[in-house]
């Protein structure tokens, strides 16, 4: 490993953009990981755990995930960056397909991340998983209304005119939500379901914790969250009076997507990063992933108690390739719609 240029937390700072959010160093003044993360929240406990464990120190870098991508690509091989840390599968197909991943070669990773929760060639591998499906007020739904095969195109039906709310087109949870509806039926049927929810008035709001806020308030009966949210909201508010109802359980299952890492082509210390990652996928799954509520993506792993209690489901496969290369279609097939 060559000395890397320390970027402290102060000063770091004045070489980021606006948009980025800061900078931590956990172990020392001089870490020997430096990781741009897109992820905003539990990334001190469980890098505090690695180092404690390793004595390998960890600096990260917090932002938006395009903009950490941008920045890594003009960085170029001067990059200080080790690890790539996103959430969204798109992000990190994209990330892969633009060369700013390594390939690893890693049977402990291949060993703990199901195939589909990772890339086929070993550029990045997904660490914990978030569930999109339907939360509803359940003084207003009896979860018998819902079509169980397909949940989210049964949201068309007129039924729900005047009950729903949803996120915002700009959302990548939308995007990502759409694109699989793309690539599990095809654009014009996607496109008709996208149309079905807005013609049933659909109410669009800026975050998930607003959307649980307003089918526990009653202005909606229905909303698609992901799961954590409802978790996150449910431990500081047990009375919450949101339900959850695990989509498609009787066909595809229910959209996930995942948070994950790669390390970053040409790093300087490719070995340490590739045992973190391995580490986060193992050992570290659930330091990870509890504080924030997330399914671990080993299976060895078990969810902590409180999603526990939203019972098991089956998930629908997921497709980053699809993620990523649909994500433009899928952005002008919610426009197509008229879905804000």
């Amino acid at each position: 490993m060559h000395p890397r240029p320390l970027i402290a937390a102060t000063a770091g700072l004045t070489v980021l953009s606006a948009a980025l959010t800061g900078c931590g160093i956990i172990g020392g003044q001089s870490a020997d990981l430096q990781i741009y993360s897109a992820r905003h929240y539990d990334l001190e406990g469980a890098f505090g755990q690695f180092t404690d464990e390793t004595g390998i120190t960890v600096e990260f870098i917090s932002g938006d995930d395009a903009e950490l991508l941008e920045r890594l690509k003009a960085e170029g091989a001067d990059t200080p960056a080790d690890i790539f840390l996103t959430v969204d599968a798109g992000n990190l197909w994209n990330a892969a397909r633009q060369g700013e991943l390594a390939e690893l070669d890693s049977p402990v990773l291949d060993d703990a991340v199901p195939e589909d929760l990772r890339d086929a060639q070993g550029q990045w591998y997904g660490l914990a998983m978030r569930a999109r499906t339907v939360t509803y007020n359940p003084d207003a739904v009896d979860p018998a209304e819902f079509d169980a095969t397909e949940t989210y195109a049964g949201l068309a039906d007129p039924k729900w005119k005047g009950r729903l709310c949803m996120r915002d087109a700009t959302s990548a949870y939308t995007q990502s939500l759409v694109a699989s509806l793309i690539d599990l039926h095809g654009r014009e049927e996607a496109l008709k379901i996208v149309q079905g929810w807005v013609a049933n008035d659909v109410e669009i709001m800026g975050n998930d914790v607003l959307l649980l806020e307003a089918i526990d308030a009653g202005s909606c009966d229905v909303g698609i969250n992901n799961h954590y949210y409802l978790a996150r909201t449910l431990a500081e508010n047990p009375d919450l009076n949101v339900d959850l109802f695990w989509a498609s359980q009787a066909g595809a299952g229910t959209h996930v997507n995942i948070s994950g890492a790669g390390v970053v082509e040409g790093s300087d210390n490719a070995e340490d990063a590739q045992r973190l990652i391995e580490w986060l996928a193992t050992d570290g799954q659930n330091p990870f992933v509890d504080g924030n509520h997330e399914y671990p993506v080993n299976p060895a792993a078990e969810p902590e108690p409180l999603i526990a209690e939203f019972g098991e489901f089956k998930r629908m496969p997921l497709n980053a390739e699809a993620y990523g290369d649909l994500n433009a279609e899928a952005v002008d097939l919610l426009a197509e719609a008229g879905y804000k």
